[in-house]
């Protein structure tokens, strides 16, 4: 853990956006690779992917040294959720680039925002056309659609059928004060074509599934089935950005099934992950893809 806890000692105060601090699984860290350390400020969240035993959470706490609060989340085997010291705000909001975002760190395994997907995010505020019209699928809390109102878009259908985080999804425009055009449709996607294809054509179509969710998506086989829908949602120009995270899906996975299901449309570039999350293998990394309707 040597690397992670020279980490945490080198830091002199927190950022002030919520971002990822230390990255053991990208595998540059020999040792760490089970590791990610988190900043939702004012709180650190430390995640382990296997058990650590009290000596090395001793060993955090020590690096951390009281200077700020901190929540230990183990995933997998023995999978637990502590706050080990100070508090955590409730409501708990964070910041990226300007954009306010509601987040929970002690309860469930995905808190509200996505650090990974920061430059996607930053993508969408930079490519969204004016006055124009977003299909968010697979929304979850909404980041896309806050920032894509912002960037100008007239109107955002995020689609999810997690009621909840859509809620949470409504209180993040509130936040941002972007509540005019935005549309929430708590409901399957597979079961919601005809509605949604009447709704478009869209200028901006944002897919970013669960690479592996029973009864949601599974995108070894679902992501064809979005990828065949895609022409008749966009609008002539239109873009569609297609999010992976699936380390063992490289991105050969993701064009080739654009290429079979949806050949029409046209290759524009992969969209660079945030820097911390550098990978030694990129292919296993978050894959974003941005494509084109001619």
């Amino acid at each position: 853990m040597q690397a992670l806890l020279d980490a945490i000692v080198a830091m002199a105060e927190l950022p002030l956006d919520a971002q990822r601090l230390f990255h053991g699984r990208g595998g540059r860290f020999p040792g760490c690779e089970h590791l990610a350390l988190d900043a939702f400020p004012p709180v650190l969240l430390l995640t382990s992917f296997r058990p650590l035993g009290e000596a090395d959470l001793a060993a955090v706490a020590a690096a951390i040294g009281g200077r700020w609060p901190w929540v230990y989340q183990c995933r997998g085997e023995g999978a637990e959720t502590r706050l080990m010291s100070g508090d955590v705000p409730d409501p708990h909001v964070v910041t990226e680039a300007g954009t306010r975002y509601l987040v929970h760190l002690l309860r469930g395994q995905n808190h509200g925002l996505f650090l990974d997907m920061a430059e996607g995010r930053r993508w969408v505020r930079e490519h969204v056309r004016p006055g124009g019209k977003v299909l968010n699928l697979f929304a979850y809390t909404c980041a896309f659609s806050v920032v894509a109102l912002q960037a100008g878009a007239a109107e955002v259908v995020n689609v999810d059928m997690a009621s909840g985080a859509l809620a949470t999804g409504r209180g993040n425009h509130e936040l941002n004060g972007v509540k005019t055009g935005a549309k929430f449709l708590a409901h399957d996607l597979f079961n919601s074509w005809g509605k949604l294809t009447r709704g478009g054509p869209y200028d901006l179509v944002v897919c970013d599934p669960p690479s592996f969710q029973k009864g949601s998506f599974v995108a070894t086989k679902d992501y064809a089935r979005v990828a065949r829908r895609l022409p008749g949602l966009l609008a002539p120009g239109g873009t569609a950005l297609l999010c992976l995270n699936a380390p063992e899906l490289g991105p050969d996975f993701l064009r080739g099934v654009v290429a079979e299901h949806a050949p029409e449309l046209v290759f524009v570039e992969r969209v660079a992950n945030p820097a911390v999350f550098a990978d030694v293998d990129e292919d296993r990394a978050l894959k974003v893809l941005a494509y084109r309707r001619p």
